[in-house]
């Protein structure tokens, strides 16, 4: 009887889960652009006409198919070496997509392990976690990932590697904060008595039930590296040449924005539109997971 009743309560608890977040429309219709988004970047090999590097020395700077000039041939024209550009944002999508998963993934886990010690530390050793976030947070984003860029070098892995350290201190105070709402409850006392070690406690008792906020964290995560992804990549310190991706796509058409505005345009709207719908995903996870903001 247990496990039918185990097994009846996550099914309940998806379809609550699904109630609340499709009340939020903006993050029904993020959460459908994001679907498309990670399509894109698994299938974009398959999807795009062309080689994302290949040139086509006669098509240079074409203009896109309902335009004068342009042809169905190159849909979305393109760039200044004679390069697809509907080719080079489908690989982008890929490219920023990578990026997102690695940045939450490194950032969240390291953050996360650093909360959960703050929160179960003594007060001297959580203290100096603590104005060690409060130091690092102190600066803006960008500036810090990009002196982190000039030291390592610009490449894509180092610009991934400054985003998620940028963005550590947001995960360790998150889950220092549902820490120390939750080491005090009995189901934490009870697994103390029990006999329960410390790692169990922080790892199995607590953590599962700090979840909710990291999970919309990560959301929001996911879009704040792909937008400064694609800033280091315009400030030419993220991926390099030829690479695909969007912000060093941006950077390589500047001086043609005035001729040329596919070239500027498209990999922008891709930036705004991508990041703008994880952005209303995670509005819509924050109202479903968070108890306080359900709607009645």
């Amino acid at each position: 009887m247990a496990d039918i009743s185990v097994s009846g309560e996550r099914p309940g608890r998806l379809k609550e889960f699904w109630y609340y977040f499709r009340e939020n429309r903006g993050a029904v219709f993020g959460f459908w652009i994001f679907l498309a988004f990670f399509f894109v970047a698994v299938f974009a090999p398959l999807l795009a006409p062309y080689d994302p590097t290949e040139q086509y020395r006669e098509h240079l700077l074409q203009p896109p198919f309902w335009q004068e000039g342009g042809s169905w041939e190159f849909i979305l024209g393109t760039d200044a070496l004679g390069r697809d550009m509907l080719t080079r944002l489908l690989h982008g999508a890929r490219y920023s997509f990578f990026v997102g998963i690695v940045v939450v993934v490194v950032a969240a886990s390291g953050g996360i392990t650093v909360g959960l010690l703050a929160g179960f530390a003594p007060k001297w050793l959580d203290t100096i976690i603590m104005r060690i976030m409060d130091v690092i947070l102190a600066f803006p984003s960008l500036l810090l990932a990009l002196v982190l860029v000039a030291i390592l070098g610009p490449s894509l892995l180092n610009a991934m590697i400054a985003i998620a350290i940028v963005l550590q201190p947001h995960y360790v105070r998150l889950t220092r904060a549902s820490v120390l709402s939750e080491r005090h409850k009995d189901y934490v006392t009870s697994a103390r008595v029990a006999g329960a070690g410390m790692w169990r406690l922080m790892f199995i008792t607590v953590l599962p039930n700090c979840l909710a906020p990291i999970i919309v964290q990560a959301a929001l995560s996911f879009s704040t590296a792909i937008l400064d992804a694609a800033a280091l990549g315009f400030l030419g310190m993220g991926a390099q040449p030829p690479t695909p991706e969007w912000g060093t796509m941006l950077a390589d058409a500047r001086e043609f924005i005035l001729r040329a505005w596919w070239v500027v345009t498209f990999p922008g709207i891709a930036i705004l539109v991508t990041v703008l719908a994880i952005n209303l995903m995670g509005d819509g996870l924050r109202d479903a997971l968070d108890p306080k903001l359900k709607r009645s």
